[in-house]
């Protein structure tokens, strides 16, 4: 007997009419919380209330007692928009959400904003709104729930067996991430990824025709994927048989297509736009209650729906036991391998010390870029930290982050390195995914130039806090010959801006192994490596604590008041160390600041556990200098690139941008003109 199957019959109340009745219960709720509201989008719960009852009364394996158990079936709503009927679901299946939060609707404080927010609401597997974000975080479950399985199922226990299920509709399908992510699923072979398409052909615009004319199941056909049809979204029969069918193994991802209507129910709104993002108002509300047999008011759960839903949830439960003592037993038979995988949290390695020191035993001196660096502590890393699984958009051996344990492929999810491809949008919302399942601690990697591509995903990651790593090279005009479409100048700045990341720049080998060091240790947000293609001299491992506290490290004459400091990042350091040496054939003393974080030096700046800066200061890096203005003091210079790049190498291109050794003395000279004054 399936799960579906054996689930089905737990439920006393499945007649056609009991299904009525409680399908209209989740509608109804949805509709009046919107309309409480004032504001919000009724069109898809309505129209998608008969597929999400008949998921989660019969096939979603849930226990709404605990929503964290880390063995339960994902359930992913694409199309984040229509957020109440995921609240009404939650509501009626016994979820921590009371009715007082469902009046509540997109009210200041509640817990059923907007659009379903991550870590805000019990159940709530992602924060979706952004289209098409949600089937490419989906993948990233499906995919680490084959790769924990691949690690954990062993000498016939079974502790990770579970399913991906996603609603997402025609703007989900038409956002580029979707494809990113839907041809990486297919290639990988997710079979236990289901997306269930919620086809109403209509946009805010009109007609989703107007814009959009692909074959969607010729489109996921060739991605490599099952393609189901349900021609009558209400038709709960045909629902049950379709998600049932996606549970029989076939080695591909499944596309339930689903013929759907907007708003349904609703007189003269549904089949429209008007039905998409607006309250339905009285008199069509009372006038849908009519035409549904819907004689109860506002906020309604009949008595029945909730018994049969109360059924579902302890056949959850129960579930959820019986995985517990299946779970106990693996740990006892491999302690140590549930130590390194406890299928919820990903714990770091403990000496982590050690690993930061591994830049002066590897290079004792001489140059290395920054990315090569990367490359020996992150192999060094992945030894100790079996968690750590990544890769890179298509630019492994340029990033310098392939990993040993072998490549991921479909039937081969026991490796550690990802070939995500040339998508880099598609990989970092998969990592987010990845990091949304528990586990797997991901990384991923590409040009910083190219970080513009993943932006809304890695916005996603700072909003849901997750422990994401990215590692972003080639970052800034050095990049020379590729010209200035491949250098970076504003995307540095641009990643700063966004709460919640933080950003490292280290300037040698050193500051790149305390980088990964507190990129590991950081598990409350993601963190971003942004490293150098060329060869940087090795300045050694002193006050690498500095760099953990304060985000900044002096690297040259900390020991007397200076004259002036140079205060830089990344390559910056050694243009800064060069203009020292010329300062001191002057007679001027100048200290030399690394400054790898600098929201977290600014930080510590303003909060007083740092004193101001004993001198004036020339703030230096290879980008739009509109951040350091911000932390200058009036009597400091700044040095930046307020343009785009050329092509040529890259020494000579840096240097007709204005970062030259005498660019930087001449500030310095200016600073302490200017301050003796």
């Amino acid at each position: 007997m399936t799960r579906a199957s054996e689930a089905a019959d737990d439920i006393a109340y499945r007649t056609e009419d009991f299904d009525r009745l409680a399908i209209n219960t989740v509608r109804f709720l949805a509709a009046d919380a919107v309309q409480a509201a004032g504001s919000g989008h009724p069109g898809l719960p309505l129209g998608t209330s008969t597929v999400a009852w008949t998921l989660w009364s019969r096939h979603l394996r849930h226990d709404p007692a605990d929503p964290t158990w880390p063995d339960r079936d994902r359930f992913v709503l694409s199309a984040g928009h229509g957020s109440m009927l995921l609240y009404a679901l939650l509501h009626v299946f016994g979820y921590d959400l009371p009715m007082s939060e469902l009046r509540r609707f997109r009210q200041l404080g509640s817990r059923t904003p907007g659009h379903p927010e991550y870590g805000h609401t019990p159940g709530v597997e992602t924060t979706t709104g952004p289209l098409g974000q949600g089937i490419a975080n989906a993948v990233g479950m499906a995919l680490a729930e084959r790769m924990l399985a691949a690690r954990c199922n062993i000498d016939g226990h079974t502790v990770v067996d579970h399913r991906t299920w996603v609603l997402a509709g025609d703007g989900d399908l038409m956002e580029g991430i979707s494809h990113e992510a839907a041809s990486l699923a297919g290639r990988l072979g997710l079979d236990r990824l289901t997306v269930i398409f919620d086809d109403n052909d209509i946009t805010i615009d009109g007609p989703a025709s107007r814009s959009c004319a692909d074959d969607v199941a010729a489109r996921f056909g060739a991605y490599g994927w099952r393609v189901l049809t349900v021609a009558d979204g209400n038709d709960v029969a045909e629902l049950d048989r379709a998600l049932g069918q996606c549970t029989d193994p076939d080695g591909r991802p499944t596309l339930v297509r689903v013929r759907t209507t907007i708003g349904f129910g609703a007189p003269g709104v549904e089949g429209t736009p008007k039905a998409h993002g607006s309250p339905l108002g009285p008199d069509v509300l009372a006038r849908m209650r009519a035409r549904l047999q819907w004689p109860h008011g506002a906020f309604h759960v009949p008595d029945a729906v909730a018994a049969a839903a109360a059924v579902v949830g302890a056949r959850g439960a129960e579930a959820h036991r019986r995985w517990s003592d299946a779970h106990a037993r693996w740990q006892a038979d491999h302690a140590a391998l549930s130590a390194q995988f406890p299928l919820d949290a990903v714990p770091a390695p403990d000496d982590l010390d050690r690993i930061a020191m591994l830049a002066d035993e590897a290079v004792p001196g001489g140059m290395v870029a920054t990315r090569k660096a990367s490359g020996a502590v992150l192999e060094a890393l992945a030894a100790e930290y079996p968690g750590l699984v990544g890769g890179s958009a298509d630019l492994a051996a340029s990033t310098n982050t392939a990993i040993a344990g072998g490549d991921v492929g479909p039937g081969r999810f026991g490796g550690r390195t990802i070939h995500f491809g040339i998508r880099e949008h598609g990989m970092a919302a998969v990592l987010n995914g990845m990091a949304l399942h528990g586990g797997l601690r991901p990384f991923g990697s590409t040009f910083l130039v190219f970080a513009d591509y993943l932006r809304p995903a890695l916005r996603l990651s700072a909003l849901m806090r997750l422990p994401v790593i990215y590692v972003f090279t080639h970052d800034s005009v050095h990049v020379g010959e590729d010209g200035p479409t491949h250098q970076p100048v504003e995307q540095l700045e641009s990643l700063r801006l966004i709460p919640g990341v933080t950003v490292l720049r280290p300037a040698d080998f050193s500051e790149t192994a305390a980088a990964w060091q507190m990129a590991v240790a950081n598990t409350c947000g993601p963190t971003v490596l942004v490293l150098s293609r060329q060869d940087l001299p090795v300045l050694g491992g002193a006050r690498l604590d500095d760099l953990r506290r304060f985000g900044a490290r002096t690297v040259r004459g900390g020991e007397a008041a200076p004259d002036v400091i140079l205060a830089a990042s990344g390559s910056e350091v050694a243009l800064a160390l060069a203009a020292a040496d010329t300062l001191a054939t002057r007679g001027v003393d100048a200290r030399v600041v690394s400054v790898m974080c600098r929201e977290r030096l600014d930080a510590a700046l303003r909060n007083g556990e740092l004193g101001r800066p004993p001198a004036p200061t020339v703030w230096i890096e290879a980008g739009v200098p509109a951040g350091w203005r911000a932390i200058a003091a009036p009597d400091d210079a700044v040095i930046g690139i307020n343009r785009f790049g050329e092509s040529g190498p890259g020494a000579q291109v840096a240097a007709a941008l204005g970062l030259t050794t005498d660019a930087v003395v001449a500030a310095a000279l200016g600073c302490i003109r200017g301050h003796t004054r």
